[in-house]
């Protein structure tokens, strides 16, 4: 459908056109419209514009009244059904024999009326910000680490490998031990080797969550590192230290 704006503009522009001596159909395929198309929109002298919108539409026979629609909202806002989606209603109405309208009518309802939203006793779905992204332009500036389980000597056997990278240097303290309660002795280790440093995120599992608050800065002095500095409020960039495990 072509609204009446541009229909004006196609016929300012045949005209000029025409007036500057091309043919009018010649024109017209210009712009993928037949002389016929033309005629009937200039009829009377001026640019008529389109009547489908404006032709009136009887109802469908088959359409909802107002008490059978009333009927949908108050089965939907009972006790029984409230907590339910309309996929759900609508089987469980049939299995007490009745039958009120279809599932797309439902949603159809619930969507005019305001209704269609979250139903259950579940949270709703929170909208995220995206995570924040951190430069390293020094060795020391950001660290990032992660744990994962490392094959054994024998089948059925695994170490933990605790990781902590430096993403400036890419330079990690990776010792494999066998029980959580290291993360510490990590920590401590990878910074008396690479020295203080000024961020460190990781992904808060449960090692990571026993050993911290702790003192990155080593024995000498370091003190502890701020909680929310290793809150795991950058999920993506323990993700880094993860990619490193296919490299070890």
């Amino acid at each position: 459908m072509i609204s009446t704006p541009h229909r004006q503009t196609a016929v300012a522009l045949i005209n000029e056109a025409v007036t500057a001596g091309a043919r009018r159909a010649k024109a017209c395929a210009v712009l993928d419209i037949s002389d016929r198309t033309l005629r009937r929109w200039t009829k009377g002298g001026e640019v008529q514009p389109d009547q489908r919108p404006l032709v009136p539409r009887p109802e469908p026979r088959n359409k909802l009244s107002a008490e059978e629609r009333a009927a949908v909202l108050e089965v939907c806002n009972s006790a029984e059904f409230a907590s339910l989606p309309p996929s759900q209603i609508v089987p469980k109405l049939a299995d007490q024999g009745r039958y009120l309208a279809s599932e797309s009518s439902f949603y159809r309802i619930l969507r005019a009326d305001g209704q269609q939203h979250h139903r259950g006793r579940a949270k709703p779905p929170v909208q995220r910000k995206p995570p924040a992204s951190y430069k390293a332009s020094a060795p020391c500036e950001v660290w990032t680490w992660d744990i994962t389980w490392m094959p054994g000597p024998v089948a059925g056997m695994f170490f933990y490998l605790y990781l902590i990278v430096d993403i400036f240097r890419w330079d990690g303290c990776r010792p494999p031990r066998t029980a959580s309660q290291c993360a510490k002795m990590v920590v401590l280790k990878a910074t008396k080797r690479g020295g203080r440093r000024d961020e460190g995120y990781d992904d808060r599992g449960g090692p990571s969550k026993a050993c911290f608050p702790a003192p990155w800065g080593g024995d000498d002095g370091g003190g502890e590192v701020p909680q929310e500095a290793v809150t795991g409020a950058i999920p993506g960039l323990h993700g880094h230290a993860a990619s490193c495990f296919g490299c070890v």
